[in-house]
């Protein structure tokens, strides 16, 4: 595995050991941040919430394109692990936060884009998504992306699903709060 783009282009991430953890393939990490350029312009200056993050690959990576900080939540101490050696390795502006992504705590601010890469078929993102929009942590312009399992849907109150894409096995999600979906006409 490996950081597809930007200032750190084809540094390679450590993974969690063991079957734990699924970290994102590399075809569907390019998929998905192609999905996310064409729709933010750019990562300059955001701040990043990634939760179930694994080896951290997807904050990582947005930090390498020009993201301004990074929060990442995972609780197993195997990833933690990894994830701690990716931020050392790479010098990244990142905070790793042993916590349960389904009960976040307050936010100190809101954030600008969320991952959230739980266990397939875990039914995990819903809660997560739930706990970030209590917890303070979407801002009203987000973009959140999901990975789920190609076969597994993606609905979460609050939120809208702009795009759906499947990748191999995977399916990635883009949701907008609410309060963003285009308005329908209504006959």
């Amino acid at each position: 595995m490996r950081i597809i783009a930007g200032a750190w282009r084809s540094r390679p991430l450590l993974s969690p050991p063991g079957d734990g953890t699924r970290p994102t393939a590399d075809r569907a990490r390019e998929t998905l941040f192609s999905m996310l350029q064409s729709r933010l312009g750019s990562f300059e200056g955001l701040t990043v919430l990634d939760l179930f993050a694994g080896s951290g690959a997807l904050a990582l990576e947005s930090l390498s394109r020009g993201a301004a900080q990074a929060l990442l939540v995972e609780k197993a101490p195997a990833a933690r692990k990894a994830i701690e050696a990716n931020i050392a390795k790479l010098g990244a502006n990142a905070r790793l936060v042993g916590h349960d992504a389904t009960a976040l705590p307050r936010a100190a601010a809101a954030v600008d884009l969320i991952f959230l890469d739980p266990p397939y078929g875990s039914g995990l993102a819903a809660g997560a998504l739930a706990s970030a929009l209590a917890g303070g942590w979407v801002a009203p312009h987000a973009w959140i992306s999901v990975e789920t399992a190609r076969d597994e849907p993606v609905e979460v109150p609050g939120f809208v699903a702009e795009t759906v894409r499947g990748v191999g096995k995977a399916s990635l999600t883009l949701l907008r709060p609410v309060a963003l979906a285009p308005a329908t006409d209504v006959p």
